[in-house]
């Protein structure tokens, strides 16, 4: 019985696409845009893919629950868990996904590694080890809420690698290290009859039989663990990912030279603020660049930037841009000038934003004009 299916994380992979837009991104940034947006693609691919051939067998079995990317978060330990299968006989069922259609190679150690062709096999994370880490906080939820069998506390834990179809899976001999237990995704219904039906002891199978629950008992266990999901932030990203810096300038009284700045002679070719000296970062530059006619062709760090577009108002006695109505978004002009463009506030309704819906506004500029707004007010702008 289908209990829970896997979270849309569409959001993230628009996030991420429209990163790409951005002309704000180092190499560096570049570099890890493209790695995670393809973790992410063949991700979501494996799991929607193993989560079909589970579906398939099990969604309308009773005598199992299914849960698809159950995410815990236990004293601060997560557990990330691709797919969870619960059997009446108090059998739990933890597999991991992995998209590799290419060559996998297991050793004797028990040690993982992928290759492509002719490539060479590059070193990963044991599949196995990451699913036994999610069993250990696992065990500790179960406590809190519970949930046990009828003779023993703990319930049977079998640890499942599931890779591409297409890959090819290269093992080390049995005896010296069990790998039965990574298959590819189809054929988790045959391994798991051939474990039950095969593999089980007679001792265990009457611990098994003794451990039987209702099909309404495991259901409720699933619900209850489904209940503990904590969904992962699809729009956060890493400090890496955020601006290189910010210019902390010192506020100085406003001169004429402010009112009309001389470009400053740069130092060992950096380009500096006019009023101040300090050295700009790229978005500084970028932002005055783009802006020219704002501030007279100078190149300004962001708080003498704010100092010169008052000064510049104030000598042309205008009052400060009235505040963009909900109706006047869809036809506001590409690269309006706006005191708030930059900033985290919506420059529709004046709410402050987070960074991820800056960022996308920022990355998007043909879409948004260069300004940024909330969720709601970035539909409305489409």
């Amino acid at each position: 019985m289908l209990i829970k299916s896997a979270d849309d994380k569409s959001k993230r992979l628009a996030l991420l696409e429209s990163l790409q837009e951005s002309p704000m991104l180092d190499s560096d940034q570049q570099a890890w845009l493209v790695r995670e947006l393809w973790a992410l693609r063949e991700g979501i691919r494996g799991e929607r893919d193993a989560a079909h051939y589970l579906d398939n067998h099990f969604a309308s079995d009773d005598n199992l629950a299914v849960i698809h990317d159950l995410r815990l978060n236990v004293d601060g330990d997560v557990a990330q868990i691709d797919h969870l299968l619960i059997s009446r006989g108090f059998v739990f069922y933890l597999l991991e996904t992995k998209q590799y259609n290419g060559d996998l190679h297991i050793n004797e150690f028990g040690e993982f590694s992928v290759s492509y062709g002719k490539g060479k096999p590059w070193g990963i994370p044991s599949p196995l080890e990451q699913s036994r880490r999610h069993q250990n906080v696992l065990v500790k939820l179960l406590a809190r809420l519970g949930i046990s069998g009828r003779i023993q506390k703990e319930p049977e834990f079998r640890h499942v690698v599931l890779v591409n179809p297409k890959a090819h899976i290269h093992r080390p001999v049995r005896d010296v290290f069990d790998s039965s237990n990574v298959i590819k995704a189809d054929q988790f219904a045959s391994w798991r009859e051939k474990y039950v039906h095969g593999e089980l002891s007679v001792i265990k199978t009457l611990s098994l039989f003794a451990n039987v629950r209702g099909a309404d008992t495991v259901k409720e266990w699933a619900q209850l663990l489904c209940r503990q999901h904590r969904s992962q932030d699809l729009l956060a990203l890493p400090e890496f990912m955020k601006p290189r810096e910010k210019v902390d300038a010192a506020v100085v009284p406003l001169s004429s030279a402010a009112r009309q700045p001389q470009v400053a002679k740069p130092v060992a070719h950096q380009t500096v603020c006019a009023t101040c000296a300090k050295p700009l970062s790229a978005a500084e530059q970028a932002f005055c660049t783009n802006n020219a006619d704002r501030f007279d062709g100078a190149m300004l760090c962001m708080a003498h930037q704010k100092e010169y577009r008052q000064a510049k108002a104030k000598a042309k006695d205008q009052k400060p841009l009235p505040t963009t109505s909900h109706a006047e978004v869809k036809t506001m002009p590409q690269g309006l000038t706006d005191p708030r463009k930059g900033k985290l506030v919506c420059c529709a309704c004046d709410a402050k934003i987070s960074y991820a819906e800056g960022r996308f506004c920022w990355g998007s500029e043909r879409r948004f004009g260069g300004l940024q707004y909330c969720r709601t007010h970035q539909v409305d702008y489409r």
